[in-house]
């Protein structure tokens, strides 16, 4: 006899049944790689086809591993849609030879998307180069490297998606700290070019995000969700939770996230150890189940 389904990695009896394919609540869920982080592209796609996910949000190192033309035959033969591909952007550096390499890549990543059919190319900002201590000018330089991507992000038809990130990555990688930041890079230039992502698990504690949320409208370019868990793990990279496990108020977010506008894909990222040493197919059985618990019914 089959016990009760629980959820990881909390351990706990699930609350809602697990959905099953071709439940119409899954129509915009999409697994980011990351949450899986022992599967490879193959294993990541075929979970999404097992459990009736229609999308995935892919990363570079595993599309490299395979080769950009054999991901996109796996993810398109499986009918999936790449909700966005993670991730573009490090601009912050000031040396002249380093910013055009970094510029070189981000070239290459917007190529990527476009054949892969990504919308959107997550743009993690930078943090503060060694020794550096002048974080406006380092964010004054991202904003610069990712305008010179413009015109190139309009030739391939990919939007730049610029991830703001909790200050506490500030000096390491993210010197975009609010959404209010990320969007006043943003509005200056072309909507269909640039945009913003808009993740719970960074701006869910920004004062005022619901109006940012609103102010930001068609820049949404992104939609990911997880959780702030308390206590932080020692590594603070590591301290994505599954939705429900935290603090998030993932019913006001989702309802400001839908009325802006946006109709793309929900991606859930989990950065935590205790997720990526569970089974596979436990974590996406409990993601969709608390995605359609507490995110997808305020859509």
């Amino acid at each position: 006899m089959t016990g009760p389904q629980l959820d990881v990695p909390s351990g706990l009896a699930a609350r809602v049944p697990t959905p099953e394919p071709g439940d119409p609540r899954l129509g915009r869920l999409s697994l980011n790689q990351k949450t899986v982080n022992g599967w490879d592209l193959r294993a990541a796609v075929d979970g999404c086809v097992r459990h009736g996910l229609p999308s995935i949000g892919v990363w570079r190192e595993p599309v490299a591993e395979v080769g950009l033309a054999a991901a996109t035959a796996t993810v398109r033969d499986a009918g999936l849609r790449v909700s966005s591909v993670c991730r573009g952007g490090f601009f912050t550096t000031a040396d002249d030879v380093e910013r055009k390499e970094r510029h070189e890549d981000n070239l290459r990543a917007l190529d990527e998307c476009a054949a892969l059919g990504a919308p959107a190319l997550v743009l993690v900002p930078g943090g503060l180069p060694a020794g550096d201590r002048d974080l406006a000018a380092a964010r004054d330089r991202a904003a610069s490297a990712i305008e010179a991507l413009v015109p190139h992000a309009l030739d391939v038809g990919v939007r730049l998606a610029i991830e703001p990130m909790h200050p506490i990555f500030a000096a390491d990688r993210g010197v975009v700290s609010t959404l209010a930041q990320a969007l006043d890079i943003a509005e200056p230039l072309p909507v269909e070019a640039v945009g913003v992502v808009v993740d719970a698990f960074h701006v869910w504690w920004e004062p005022g995000v619901l109006d940012q949320v609103a102010r930001a409208g068609d820049r949404i370019a992104s939609y990911q969700v997880c959780e702030w868990i308390t206590p932080l793990p020692p590594d603070a990279l590591l301290s994505r939770g599954m939705m429900g496990d935290g603090h998030v108020d993932f019913a006001a977010l989702t309802a400001a996230v839908a009325a802006a506008g946006y109709r793309g894909d929900v991606e859930v990222e989990i950065f935590n150890a205790d997720v990526w040493a569970a089974d596979g197919d436990a974590v996406v059985a409990t993601l969709a189940r608390r995605y359609v618990e507490l995110v997808e019914p305020h859509l």
